[in-house]
């Protein structure tokens, strides 16, 4: 039998608990006249996942330039044991000032959600509009859930030297019993990658168990966003309910909340071209 697979080998330098994080960032059309577009995916994702928004919105928009961010702990970007809310947000914070961003559109989902909703709260001045997909300010899953995930995906037992598609099946079948839904298991395989020969999780499992707590929840603010927001939510998901609403209208006095019908948490991927239009409705002209 075969050990349990490794995380993703990092280089030595991994980020300490109070180095910024500088993000990899994929980078869609000119920089244009419009504000730039800032998208960050969410826990357990990276911006591979979600490659076919920048292509459309630049379509859409050619005038914007789009930038897809993986998180510290995911995709591309380093790891580190650190991981909150106001660490994420200030790793954007960084990457716009590198950039020389004065000022973007800000969406994220799911972690990517409530990391840019804490940037709103923190630099109303760099976030000029802001989407939230399928989550809200507030306490979310139990921990139990997710850390239920965690433990089938750290359990995992690949042998070295199987084809891409065989080493994703055999995955797929031993996640199966915790995580139940077909698109959940696609969207954390995402995550499975091989490395000289031998398969390991890309995602830092050990920083995202050790603060799954503050991931679940939100940090507490006061002082509202003043700029226009939306909340776009899967119509089959919990994460956006009308019971946040009372917390949603009170951070985010401008926002307005949708549902695309049919779709559950990855809002994205289940429902893609009513997602586009969505966001795309939400914009001002570039």
């Amino acid at each position: 039998m075969p050990p349990p697979l490794r995380p993703w080998p990092r280089p030595p330098t991994t980020l300490s608990p109070a180095e910024p994080c500088r993000w990899p960032t994929g980078r869609w059309g000119p920089a244009g006249t419009g504000r730039p577009w800032c998208c960050s995916t969410g826990s357990s994702a990276a911006r591979a996942t979600s490659r076919r928004w920048p292509r459309r919105w630049c379509a859409a928009a050619a005038a914007r330039q789009v930038l897809m961010l993986d998180a510290r702990n995911h995709g591309g970007s380093p790891h580190s044991p650190l991981m909150t809310y106001e660490a994420m947000s200030l790793d954007v914070q960084h990457l716009l000032t590198r950039l020389g961003i004065t000022k973007c559109i800000l969406l994220g989902h799911s972690m990517g959600g409530k990391t840019a909703m804490t940037l709103a709260l923190q630099r109303p001045d760099l976030v000029e509009r802001l989407i939230s997909v399928d989550i809200s300010p507030v306490s979310t899953t139990p921990v139990s859930e997710f850390s239920a995930y965690i433990s089938a995906m750290k359990s995992v037992k690949i042998p070295d030297g199987l084809p891409r598609s065989a080493a994703r099946q055999l995955a797929d079948n031993q996640l199966r019993p915790v995580v139940q839904l077909p698109q959940l298991r696609q969207f954390l395989l995402t995550n499975l990658v091989e490395v000289e020969g031998r398969y390991v999780w890309r995602v830092n499992l050990e920083a995202i168990s050790h603060h799954l707590a503050d991931i679940m929840n939100f940090p507490v603010f006061h002082k509202p966003y003043p700029g226009p927001a939306l909340f776009l939510g899967g119509s089959n998901s919990p994460y956006i309910s009308s019971k946040d609403y009372p917390e949603i209208q009170r951070l985010f006095p401008k926002a307005d909340v949708q549902y695309i019908e049919g779709a559950g948490h990855i809002v994205h991927q289940d429902k893609f071209e009513e997602f586009i239009t969505a966001v795309l409705s939400f914009l001002p002209p570039p």
